[in-house]
């Protein structure tokens, strides 16, 4: 008994630990590109996450209604729930809203009842305050367990991550670092990550974004591609 005890605890730790390798880039985009954000290879999809933040994100929609972009934000429901109005206002320019998870939680202790429960929860929100079902999901930390693809599956969204980032989370990024960084996995059917909100950042790292974001719009147009949301960008048509 001691034995098949000790069997089913690691194949429920292999159930919830396995599924997050995916987290390494090379990793996804050999086995699963359409969770690397494997798009239309004239397009790239930009995506935002961590709001939305009263303060920061009408920063990004005035920057992005300039430049004629819309953009897929991966919003936190507790952060949604703060600030419906900010969330109506993000789809009603035509931006594209999408989950995130309702708390920003670590995914190292296992939660699967509370994963299937929160997910569905901002997936609710989301549809109520936008008016429409979302699509997508991506976990806090970009760490796909066992139990948070349960819960994307039970609500009706399809997970997918990056296959470009800016690394404008961190203390030393820069407009000029963050450009950079998405240049280097920058190519034909990419899906771009930035943050439009601090709130699980360093403090003032969203400047380092927003101010990359003309430039990194002017980098895909020079190359030929089009800039928008992630239900545009033909994610997993080719699978």
């Amino acid at each position: 008994m001691r034995v098949v005890g000790v069997v089913a605890a690691a194949g429920a730790v292999g159930w919830h630990v396995v599924p997050a390798g995916l987290w390494l880039p090379g990793v996804r985009a050999a086995l699963w590109p359409a969770l690397d954000g494997r798009g239309d290879p004239g397009r790239v999809a930009l995506t935002f996450d961590d709001g939305p933040d009263p303060d920061t994100t009408p920063l990004f929609l005035r920057a992005l209604d300039r430049l004629s972009v819309r953009a897929t934000f991966f919003v936190l429901g507790e952060r949604l729930e703060r600030a419906p109005g900010l969330g109506r206002r993000i789809a009603a320019e035509g931006h594209e809203l999408a989950v995130h998870g309702w708390r920003h939680d670590p995914p190292w202790v296992p939660r699967p009842v509370r994963d299937v429960r929160e997910v569905a929860r901002a997936a609710a929100l989301v549809e109520a305050v936008a008016g429409r079902r979302p699509l997508w999901y991506r976990p806090p930390y970009g760490v796909l367990t066992g139990g948070r693809w349960a819960a994307a599956r039970a609500a009706g969204l399809r997970p997918v991550l990056w296959s470009a980032w800016g690394r404008d989370w961190t203390a030393d990024a820069s407009q000029v670092s963050v450009r950079a960084e998405v240049a280097r996995g920058l190519r034909g059917g990419a899906t771009v990550l930035l943050h439009d909100s601090d709130a699980m950042c360093v403090p003032g790292s969203w400047r380092a974004a927003l101010g990359a974001l003309p430039g990194i719009v002017a980098e895909c147009r020079a190359r030929g591609l089009a800039v928008g949301r992630l239900a545009d960008h033909g994610v997993g048509r080719s699978e």
